[in-house]
């Protein structure tokens, strides 16, 4: 596992994510709520489209969520997760509590989970098709 970049490192190499929902507005109530504690937020919505981000981030990275392009039922990956860093515990605890709050399933409550290193706190949730996410603070480096 890796710590978020700091300033200074090489631009990210992730521009991108894209994540299918069959029901559109169900899926941006979730993200909404569950992102807005990482700063997060809807930049851009047409059609079918909602994008996510940071207001003025020059990695321009973004999370979509859409309908799939080839019209069939979207489906989560097995073994696919998307995992947000976020700067306090608190945040982590916000994200969880506004994903629970917004169709969110359990996949574990935030705490510490020292298999994965010492000071690593972090809470699991699938959206409400079924995604996997991972909200989680590193111990700094």
């Amino acid at each position: 596992m890796t710590t978020p970049p700091t300033a200074g490192a090489a631009a990210p190499v992730l521009g991108y994510m894209t994540l299918g929902a069959d029901d559109l507005p169900a899926a941006v109530a979730f993200y909404d709520a569950a992102l807005a504690p990482l700063g997060l937020s809807q930049l851009y919505a047409f059609e079918g489209w909602t994008g996510y981000g940071r207001e003025g981030d020059p990695s321009g990275q973004t999370l979509w969520v859409c309908k799939p392009f080839d019209g069939q039922p979207a489906r989560e990956g097995n073994g696919v997760m998307l995992g947000f860093y976020a700067p306090t515990p608190e945040v982590v605890d916000a994200f969880y509590a506004a994903a629970m709050a917004h169709g969110g399933a359990d996949e574990g409550p935030p705490g510490l989970r020292p298999q994965y290193g010492e000071g690593w706190y972090a809470a699991y949730v699938r959206d409400p098709q079924g995604n996997k996410l991972a909200c989680v603070r590193t111990p700094p480096a």
